[in-house]
């Protein structure tokens, strides 16, 4: 099916060797195209960088990546708003999970508002806070909802998966985030949202864990593996309707 498919994902972020993440991203996108037969090309897009759409078109799928705060946090906005509003396949993790409710709540719900307590500590009812307890290279366990895209591709309820993370989704805004198209798809074992999707789109997930590490251990990460599998339908797709022009 992806036979001499060539894909390119943009992985918007602030590229740091020092962080495991960055460093996993690439060996995990490797794994991908090794797994589906897919060559995949990456380019680490600076959040600065983005002050507009028109670098974005050239790219068939998009990762918000670990790292936050970003450089520019409206570059990070702008690049996950395109990937929601035009169906581009997008994954989102650690930050990127932070910074997809964030987007998510401002521009499609319309809560001008939203905020992230590490970019506004002065923010009263931020979306985003700080988490009870700070998840820093640790390992927890994560339940998958039955019938989310996230569960099928792991192919199993529930996961163990590694976070560096001080930040999550406050409780309170969990049932009117989730009321339209954004569903949870994962939870850790008190119940906190640890994984999202959205419903109306060919491939959005985003998590708070950092899937990614595994690729250091050799282990394709089975949401890289989706992430990829979506742009080379959409690649695929896309030739198709060149053709017939």
């Amino acid at each position: 099916m992806y036979s001499k498919c060539r894909v390119k994902v943009a992985l918007v972020g602030d590229y740091n060797a020092a962080i495991a993440a960055h460093r996993a991203i690439p060996e995990a996108l490797r794994l991908a195209s090794e797994a589906l037969g897919v060559a995949v090309e990456h380019d680490w897009l600076a959040t600065d960088s983005l002050v507009d759409d028109a670098t974005l078109m050239a790219y068939d799928g998009i990762w918000c990546v670990p790292g936050s705060p970003y450089a520019a946090t409206e570059g990070a906005l702008r690049a996950i708003r395109f990937a929601r509003e035009r169906g581009v396949p997008f994954l989102g993790t650690c930050g990127g999970f932070q910074h997809a409710l964030l987007e998510y709540a401002r521009n499609r719900l319309g809560w001008t508002d939203a905020e992230h307590a590490e970019l506004s500590p002065q923010a009263q009812n931020p979306l985003i806070a700080p988490l009870s307890c700070a998840l820093l290279d640790v390992s927890e366990h994560v339940h998958l909802v039955s019938g989310s895209r996230i569960a099928e591709l792991y192919g199993v309820r529930e996961i163990s998966e590694q976070y560096l993370c001080r930040y999550g989704l406050v409780d309170a805004f969990v049932e009117p985030l989730m009321a339209q198209a954004l569903k949870a798809s994962g939870h850790d074992q008190a119940g906190a949202v640890r994984a999202i999707e959205l419903e109306d789109h060919p491939f959005f997930i985003a998590t708070l864990f950092q899937p990614e590490r595994a690729a250091l251990e050799g282990r394709l990460p089975p949401v890289v593996a989706g992430l990829v599998g979506a742009c080379a339908v959409q690649s695929v797709h896309e030739a198709h309707l060149q053709a017939a022009v």
